[in-house]
């Protein structure tokens, strides 16, 4: 008899605990039993969560609501201050008032990159934004990536090299992963002395797509490793040049969303190698 209420007792929490994951939980009876004041217990339990639940998911939608206002609100004026700023470099004769407007246009510029960033990322860590992999070829992708850079890596006098087979394919979204392979290019070439090389190199494995972004710069400490993909996380050393430090931040999170990962290897004072990892097939989790 004991072995047969010991196994009621497990079907019972065996079937509490299907219908628990499964959203229908309800008590069974109530009585005075250490089974019924369990069942209670857990109805309690489970209907806190479920508020718990219904809440995060409303303040999720609020959030979703206020990126995307902030993205529309601000994209107006920031486009006629730069458009306002361009007009009066061009006409302005006197060396010193085109100097003033030189700063004008680059702090909007600076505003400019700042927000759509903030907004980039509050997408990211709210779930608003959605990535779609597709299995398509790399080549397109780091070519996209490449003609972004270039202009700012031929003011610096900066080679960039890529090693592509447009043989090679993996599961990506094309725009969101344009964006993180760019970010990555941006600081191999920002943090590259004049002159040098960037070399892309793309390689298939059995599983995944590496693109390896490789760099003459000045490297990084070995304590600051786990550190670079942080938010805002910036060097000490590189404090006086552009940037907020959410670049790599976002292409971390990009990669993750498409079941990716990244890896660097550096050695300080001689370069470093940020290596993106596209898987060649993509599934939901």
């Amino acid at each position: 008899m004991i072995q047969i209420g010991a196994k009621k007792t497990l079907e019972r929490l065996d079937q509490m605990l299907t219908d628990a994951m499964n959203g229908t939980f309800e008590e069974s009876r109530y009585d005075e039993t250490e089974l019924s004041r369990l069942e209670s217990r857990w109805k309690q339990y489970f209907t806190a969560s479920k508020q718990s639940m219904e809440q995060v998911k409303k303040e999720r939608e609020n959030l979703k609501s206020l990126v995307s206002d902030i993205s529309h609100q601000t994209r107006t004026p920031l486009s006629n201050i730069l458009l306002y700023s361009q007009l009066l470099q061009e006409c302005s004769a006197d060396q010193k008032e085109r100097t003033l407007v030189d700063q004008i246009l680059t702090q909007t510029e600076k505003l400019e990159f700042l927000i759509q960033s903030l907004v980039k990322m509050s997408r990211l860590e709210s779930d608003v934004l959605e990535v779609s992999p597709l299995f398509q070829p790399v080549f397109p992708l780091v070519e996209d990536a490449v003609c972004e850079l270039e202009e700012k890596a031929r003011k610096k006098g900066i080679q960039i090299t890529v090693e592509a087979s447009e043989e090679i394919f993996a599961a990506y979204d094309r725009k969101w992963t344009v964006e993180a392979l760019g970010n990555l290019l941006d600081n191999a070439v920002k943090y590259s002395p004049e002159g040098s090389t960037v070399a892309i190199e793309v390689k298939a494995y059995e599983l995944y797509v590496s693109i390896n972004v490789k760099d003459q710069g000045i490297g990084i400490k070995e304590e600051e490793k786990a550190q670079i993909f942080g938010r805002f996380y910036r060097s000490d050393r590189v404090q006086q040049q552009d940037g907020i430090g959410i670049g790599l931040y976002l292409a971390r999170e990009i990669l993750q969303k498409e079941n990716g990962y990244m890896k660097v290897t550096s050695k300080e004072g001689k370069g470093s190698c940020f290596s993106m990892y596209l898987p060649k097939s993509y599934k939901t989790v």
